[in-house]
Order: C-alpha cells, then sequence, then structure tokens
C-alpha cells in the first residue's frame, strides 16, 4: 500500500512537471511547426494536458527504480547518522545556522554591484554555510560546554553517560559484578530485551549445566541491579529481520553508539570487523595477572600430571597454570620452583618452571 501511495504521488509530480514544461516549452515550439487553426487558448491547454499526462506516466513507470535506490541511499544516510552523537548534530547545525545569516547578510551589500552582484549572495551563502558548518563541528566541545548540553560539561560526565552493552557470555561469566563492584566500569549497562529471552531460553533447559548456567546468569543481574546499585537499563528492543543474537548486540552497539562488554572471543574479532567497541573481560583478567619473569622463584603445589613426560601442573590463586619440569613424581604435595619462561595466548598466560 505504501509503494503504491508513494508511486502516486511521484506520479502527480511528474503531471505538474509535465503541465509546466507542456505549456512553457512544448507549445512555443510545436506553434512554429504545426497549423492547428483552434484558439490559442486552447491549443495552451492541450500542450499541458499533454505533457502532464507524458510526464506522470513515465514518473510512474520509473518510480520502483526511484524508490528502490532512494530507499538504499537513506539506509545509508541513516546508518552513518546514528553514529553521530546528537549534541554534536544539533551543535553543527547551530553552526550552519549562524553561517547562513551571516552570509544572508552579507549578500545584501554586495546584490547592489553591476553584473557580478546577483551572484554573489549564492556564492557568500554557500561559503559561509561550509566554514560556520565546519567551524562548529571541530570546537563542537567548547560549544558543549558553553551551551551546557547534558553530558557535554567535562570528560567525566561524558563518560558517565557511556552505554555498556553486556551480552549473555559476560552475564552468566559473573565476573562483571566484581568488576562493577571494583568500580572500574563506569556508565549504563544496558540489558536489551533479547540478552533476557536467551537467558529465559538457557535456565528453562532440560540439561542441568545448562539450566544453571541460565539461572546464575539471571542472579548476576538480580546482583547488579538490587544489591551493588549499578545503573542497569532493561532495553526493550528487537530486530526482527535478523536472527543471530550477536549480530543484533552488534546493530545496537551501532545505534547507542556504545561499548560491547563480552567474554565470547569470537564476538571480539566480529564487533572489530564492524568497528564497535568492546571490553572483553577475559583480556581485563589477563593483563591484571601479576607479571613473572624468568628467574624468579616461587612455591607452588603440584595438582596432576602434564601432557608431557614427567610434567607436573600447579596454579597460581588467579588461575595461572605452571608447567613443572619433572614434577610428575611430586603430585600432591609443595616445592619451591623456579620460572624458565612465560607465555602469553590467546586463552591466557602459562608459566613453565623447573624444580630448585
Amino acid at each position: 500500500m505504501l509503494m503504491r501511495i508513494t508511486r502516486l504521488l511521484i506520479a502527480i509530480l511528474g503531471a505538474l512537471l509535465g503541465l509546466e514544461l507542456g505549456g512553457k516549452a512544448l507549445y512555443p515550439v510545436a506553434t512554429r511547426y504545426l497549423a492547428l487553426g483552434w484558439p490559442q487558448e486552447a491549443q495552451l491547454l492541450l500542450f499541458r494536458i499533454l505533457g502532464a499526462i507524458v510526464f506522470g506516466l513515465i514518473l510512474y513507470l520509473f518510480s520502483p527504480g526511484v524508490i528502490k535506490r532512494l530507499g538504499r541511499f537513506s539506509a545509508v544516510v541513516e546508518g552513518q547518522m546514528q553514529r553521530i552523537p546528537t549534541h554534536d548534530i544539533v551543535i553543527s547545525t547551530v553552526g550552519l545556522m549562524v553561517g547562513l545569516i551571516i552570509a544572508n547578510l552579507v549578500g545584501f551589500a554586495l546584490v547592489g554591484i553591476p553584473y557580478v552582484g546577483p551572484y554573489l549572495p549564492i556564492i557568500s551563502n554557500i561559503v559561509l554555510g561550509y566554514l560556520g558548518l565546519m567551524l562548529a563541528h571541530k570546537k563542537r566541545e567548547e560549544l558543549g560546554t558553553l551551551l551546557s548540553f547534558p553530558g557535554r560539561s567535562s570528560r567525566t560526565a561524558r563518560r558517565e553517560q557511556q552505554y555498556k552493552i553486556l551480552d549473555t557470555s559476560v552475564i552468566i561469566d559473573g565476573r562483571i559484578a566484581d568488576v562493577v563492584r571494583a568500580g572500574f566500569l563506569e556508565g549504563t549497562l544496558v540489558v536489551p530485551t533479547f540478552v533476557l529471552e536467551e537467558l529465559r531460553h538457557i535456565a528453562d533447559s532440560s540439561e542441568t549445566t545448562r539450566r544453571n548456567r541460565g539461572r546464575r546468569g539471571l542472579d548476576v543481574l538480580q546482583d547488579l541491579q538490587k544489591q551493588l546499585g549499578a545503573g542497569v537499563q532493561i532495553l526493550d528492543k528487537d530486530y526482527e529481520d535478523i536472527l543471530e543474537v550477536d549480530s543484533k548486540l552488534i546493530k545496537l552497539a551501532q545505534e547507542l553508539n556504545g561499548k560491547l562488554v563480552t567474554t565470547d572471543y569470537n564476538l571480539n574479532k566480529i564487533c572489530g570487523l564492524h568497528g564497535v567497541a568492546v571490553l572483553n573481560i577475559n583480556e581485563l583478567a589477563n593483563s591484571v595477572k601479576p607479571v613473572v619473569l624468568p628467574g624468579e622463584e616461587m612455591v607452588v603445589h603440584v595438582m596432576k600430571e602434564g601432557k608431557e613426560n614427567n610434567q607436573g601442573v600447579a596454579y597460581l590463586d588467579d588461575g595461572t597454570m605452571i608447567v613443572v619440569d619433572n614434577g610428575r613424581k611430586y603430585i600432591g604435595e609443595s616445592l619451591p620452583v623456579v620460572v624458565t619462561s612465560v607465555l602469553q595466548t590467546s586463552a591466557g598466560r602459562m608459566i613453565f618452571a623447573r624444580i630448585r
């Protein structure tokens, strides 16, 4: 229905255009070569009607292609505009308006110049309008503070308004509560309804392990919202045309200009391809682990045998694996070791050591 109405409006626009062209272009040309013998008013009316019919029919037939291209163009423009903060758009628009006002005042003084006077206001509108727009855009930080826009008065306030979008994996993981409790995560924590729906499905699973993980995620959300007093916002938004939850999260992060909080390694990589900022809890955990250098000594408790012959495996308090050479016979015992090397992998840090 909307397509038909749009095509009809385009056809009406073409008919109005043809009505003018028929009277001002077709009629003078046709009267030079055709002698109809009709009154001048009747000939003018005939060519105006013909112009309206021809142009209206042409635009009606070509309107589907025009509408499709306009739809693609508007989608691209909308996607780009959604990435720009609203306050930046407002400040840039104000700068453009100020530039146009100055251009029109200057244009009144220039219009009296012989020959080029009528064209100078057009040039001044283009030049000063562009300068006003670009100057306001480059000085948006200072102008935002001057105009006292919410969230622009200081860098701290701007960070506090930053949205952090939680995905299912980071909620189930639970360490997000410890990060918030320690005060290392600012801003509003956004949980979209499609993530809550996925958590509910996991919590209702017939598999015991999966069901426990889902219920743990719901408990973590309750802990964030009630006990820690974090700014958790349940966002009632979904994308019916997108099936995968990860794709929905990326779309939402682009619209809110926020950061995605996750523990999913693959989602982290995909977000990088889409230009979405990511806060990975696993990367944070690896970053805050104690730095261990070759040659340092420590006492470890060997818990199990390693993959290679005569190796023993121990763990630090933060979960870092220590592979002890010739430590297999000391399983269940604590012994001093010397660090020989440290290996950093995508899964975490591994320490290799020998018995002192």
